[in-house]
């Protein structure tokens, strides 16, 4: 009983440690008006129709979004179907996968324990993993069988590296490099997501022992790095990743309907997978992956890179968040300054175009804002592979979500008309 209650003692202490409140009190995301906050009214409605067009014209099969500015939401609206076989109508409130927009979530928790002190940002992620202190790169390959020789890095995979997509980890199955699938593949790496009894150290051990792309820090290979960093976070919380995301930043910010797995309670509001087979909407079937993973299987693995399901309603406040500074309804999760550190160009010259990386965000530069349809300088943004997306204007305080459940080839455009129309629809 004594031990019982000084491990309560101690979860709240974490608890109250990690949440703090703030001399700021922004307000949750609510209903307003165009008007109220500077926006078109028309130009919102031509979105509306935009969107309806799309599954009318059979484009997409149902979609959910979002936008708001100032904390209020001007546009929350559902389209089309969440199962066209079934005939169920696509909700407002209706769950996603949101694959690797999962990983913001993961970067946000690793700097809320970088403000505890835990860690510093460059240190080598060996120090508290020693299976990743060789790092290797991948020499030569073997094609028949898959089997390769290394050769020593200079370098050593720095925590930032794993935020930015330099470690020169890959991706697996989805990596860009086939001798990097088929690597991974014969260790059994789990790369996404999976209803099989595993959990994400089990996996990130084996990965751990697997050649990089190139030199840590010398290029950008988009990878598995916020994976590792899941468990990075189950080791130096002592607390399982998905208690950690669940207690520290879902309750705090009252993202109510996400998390890594349902309950049977909300199971039916997850919108299927579809895909178009001769012209016709229909469930994805089973690959390398099993869809039903937020609902069946083990529950077991949490993949900080690409786990969680969500709302456009939750996902939104997350995003309001850090549009205020780091803090929302009197909580602060992150500091302003912090803030600005995970905004800024993260990996230097390694991306020459209208964007730079930060922790976890695509972030647009001025270069970017001038081409036009993305946003202001520092507006920030990312996607998922089921095909959802999000960006969040700090200066013009606007965030956009729009979120699909598709795969394969497809005649989409809704997503950059979507932002190109928000930003229209600027009216102050």
């Amino acid at each position: 009983m004594k031990n019982h209650i000084l491990i309560l003692f101690f979860a709240i202490g974490i608890y109250g440690y990690s949440q703090t409140k703030s001399l700021k009190n922004s307000a949750p995301l609510i209903n307003g008006e165009a008007v109220e906050v500077g926006m078109s009214a028309e130009r919102l409605h031509k979105i509306d129709q935009m969107l309806q067009q799309q599954v009318t014209d059979g484009n997409l099969p149902g979609v959910v979004a979002l936008v708001a500015r100032n904390g209020k939401i001007v546009l929350h609206k559902s389209y089309g179907m969440a199962n066209t076989d079934s005939k169920k109508t696509m909700e407002k409130d209706a769950i996603f996968r949101i694959a690797s927009q999962t990983k913001a979530i993961t970067a946000t928790a690793i700097m809320m324990l970088w403000e505890e002190g835990k860690f510093k940002l460059d240190d080598p992620i060996s120090k508290y993993m020693p299976e990743f202190g060789k790092a290797e790169i991948l020499d030569t390959f073997n094609e028949s069988d898959s089997t390769y020789t290394t050769k020593p890095a200079e370098n050593q995979i720095t925590i930032r590296d794993l935020i930015t997509h330099t470690s020169g980890i890959g991706y697996g199955v989805i990596d860009g490099d086939d001798r990097f699938k088929k690597i991974y593949a014969k260790a059994g790496i789990t790369d996404l997501f999976t209803t099989k009894n595993i959990t994400i150290g089990e996996s990130i051990k084996k990965l751990a022992q697997l050649p990089l792309h190139h030199e840590p820090g010398e290029a950008w290979t988009y990878s598995e790095g916020l994976d590792v960093l899941g468990y990075f976070i189950e080791i130096i919380s002592g607390q399982p990743f998905d208690v950690f995301l669940k207690t520290r930043i879902f309750e705090p910010l009252r993202m109510d309907d996400t998390g890594f797995y349902l309950p049977k309670d909300k199971s039916d509001r997850l919108v299927t997978v579809q895909q178009k087979v001769n012209g016709q909407w229909v469930e994805y079937p089973v690959t390398f992956y099993d869809t039903n993973y937020p609902i069946s299987g083990a529950k077991t693995f949490f993949s900080g890179g690409a786990g969680l399901s969500s709302t456009a309603k939750d996902y939104a406040t997350f995003l309001q968040m850090y549009l205020n500074g780091g803090e929302l309804n009197g909580t602060r999760l992150l500091s302003r300054t912090t803030v600005k550190s995970i905004m800024g160009n993260q990996i230097g010259t390694i991306w020459d175009g209208g964007k730079h990386y930060g922790l976890a965000f695509s972030v647009i530069n001025k270069k970017g804002e001038i081409a036009g349809g993305e946003g202001s300088t520092g507006t920030f943004d990312w996607g998922g592979y089921f095909n959802t997306q999000y960006f969040a204007d700090p200066n013009e305080n606007i965030i956009g979500v729009l979120l699909k459940q598709t795969q394969g080839p497809i005649n989409d455009d809704s997503g950059w008309m979507f932002r190109q129309m928000v930003f229209a629809s600027i009216d102050d």
